[in-house]
């Protein structure tokens, strides 16, 4: 297997790997961490939730079963799943049980000639931004959620809006025309007890999406996921393509529960502008940011003040340095809840005029 992998150019085709159907098997897999040892009954719930809601057979393989202490010590197991999965005949999707803060150590375990000659749709987002990214550079497009242990097995029920797109990620070429969904959530689900699976979580009435930048409307492959992983991924700048294969591309960003502060994210960013970096994008999608953790339950206002401080200063920091890049936050992927799969490497559509978001195959 490679020791790393070389920095390149942008792929010369994208491939998004064909659909998968109703009673298919997909796979689940640990490839960041695992809490299924910990909360087993919601783990339990999101593979009920693949079974009777997509009419799915997951079928774990070992790392599902491994506790996060074994993972972290294992990366080389978490990057054979990966392949193993990928390579599997009988298998046609690849899910992740959750995310995690590591995941870059597994990279260098992986064999890009068994991923690029075995296609398989990934679905994954947090830590998992390692993962899509890497396809990216393969040119296989992956899927930014949902997760086992997240979506798949949310408080009471799933929300229509995730069943909706997941089942476009799941079963569509293309994911098509997005939408704001009517109400979200970022309250954290109550793990440590059991019961509290059957009640819904509170919501919120979403404002919709907020634009921002140029006016004209832009398409592009779309790169990113998680800010804190994209910071790690420039920092070990060991697998990311060529900053000139980034032109032209669409950038996705969201945060995570670790709830940066609005100051850090500027700062990430305004540091991608003096690379050069932001320069290079057509547009960006950013994702609404989670405002609370099980660590942190600020009030209504004090949430508000969080997401409108993170907004404003990556408007701010894309006027600087690209001001003619239309910028379209409040988008519901992510850390908050209902969620949208979004490809990472599919072809995205802005319209800033008609305030439209579309993914089709360009």
């Amino acid at each position: 297997m490679d020791s790393e992998m070389e920095q390149n150019g942008r792929p010369d085709t994208f491939l998004t790997p064909p659909p998968l159907e109703r009673g298919d098997r997909i796979a689940v897999i640990a490839p960041a961490s695992n809490r299924r040892t910990d909360f087993g009954e919601v783990y339990d719930l999101g593979l009920e939730r693949l079974r009777e809601v997509f009419d799915l057979e997951p079928v774990e393989y070992p790392t599902a079963t491994r506790d996060a202490e074994y993972l972290l010590e294992n990366p080389e197991e978490r990057a054979q799943d990966v392949m193993d999965a990928f390579e599997d005949p009988e298998i046609t999707g690849v899910i992740a049980v959750i995310g995690g803060n590591d995941q870059i150590r597994m990279l260098k375990h992986l064999d890009p000639d068994v991923l690029r000659a075995n296609p398989t749709r990934f679905y994954g987002y947090s830590d998992n931004t390692n993962l899509a990214l890497y396809l990216w550079n393969l040119g296989i497009v992956s899927y930014y959620g949902p997760c086992v242990m997240t979506e798949l097995a949310m408080d009471g029920h799933m929300f229509e809006h995730t069943i909706e797109f997941t089942e476009r990620a799941f079963f569509d070429d293309s994911l098509g025309e997005l939408r704001p969904a009517a109400a979200f959530t970022d309250e954290p689900g109550d793990w440590a007890t059991p019961e509290q699976l059957e009640e819904p979580r509170g919501t919120e009435p979403n404002p919709g999406w907020q634009w921002a930048g140029g006016d004209d409307p832009v398409s592009g492959r779309l790169w990113g996921g998680c800010l804190e992983i994209l910071d790690q991924q420039f920092i070990v700048d060991r697998y990311l393509p060529d900053d000139a294969a980034l032109d032209g591309t669409v950038l996705a960003l969201e945060t995570s529960e670790e709830l940066p502060d609005a100051d850090w994210v500027a700062g990430v960013l305004r540091a991608l502008g003096e690379r050069g970096v932001l320069e290079r994008f057509a547009g960006a999608l950013v994702g609404r940011p989670p405002a609370r953790t099980h660590l942190e339950d600020w009030p209504v206002d004090e949430r508000e003040a969080y997401r409108s401080q993170q907004r404003q200063v990556i408007e701010d920091v894309f006027a600087r340095y690209n001001p003619d890049a239309p910028v379209v936050t409040n988008v519901d992927f992510g850390h908050t809840w209902p969620t949208t799969p979004i490809p990472i490497g599919g072809w995205v559509e802005i319209d800033p005029q008609e305030e439209t978001i579309r993914f089709e195959e360009g």
